[in-house]
């Protein structure tokens, strides 16, 4: 992933940094050492704080759309609901909502540019 980012934005006149949370994984020696050779800042997100992470706000979101209040006698019926809820963000019915729920307006950075995998 690295070194996708780092084609993509090699020519980039502004430092590219990467945000992550904090799994394992992420703070291994091998990832760091990747990121310090290409001159990508790693940034990670405090512990403990769900709302800063994107994919949190997005299961936070299909449970509240899916499984709210509702009991599911049959484990298909339980499934079948989380892929309806999954095709309303693929049919973008719920684009105006999670745009809303997914922006990355709630802190700004100057002379900062984004990265949308």
């Amino acid at each position: 992933m690295l070194e996708k980012i780092y084609n993509k934005h090699k020519n980039a006149t502004i430092p590219v940094s990467v945000f992550l949370d904090n799994a394992r994984y992420q703070h291994c020696k091998a990832v760091k050492e990747k990121a310090k050779e290409l001159g990508i800042e790693l940034m990670f997100l405090p512990s403990y704080s769900p709302n800063l992470n994107l994919i949190e706000r997005l299961w936070k979101w299909l449970k509240k759309d899916c499984l709210n209040c509702k009991y599911y006698d049959e484990f298909e019926k339980f499934t079948k609901s989380i892929d309806n809820s999954l095709n309303k963000i693929s049919n973008g019915q719920v684009k105006d909502e999670l745009n809303s729920l997914l922006s990355l307006n709630f802190q700004s950075f100057n002379k900062a540019y984004y990265y949308r995998a």
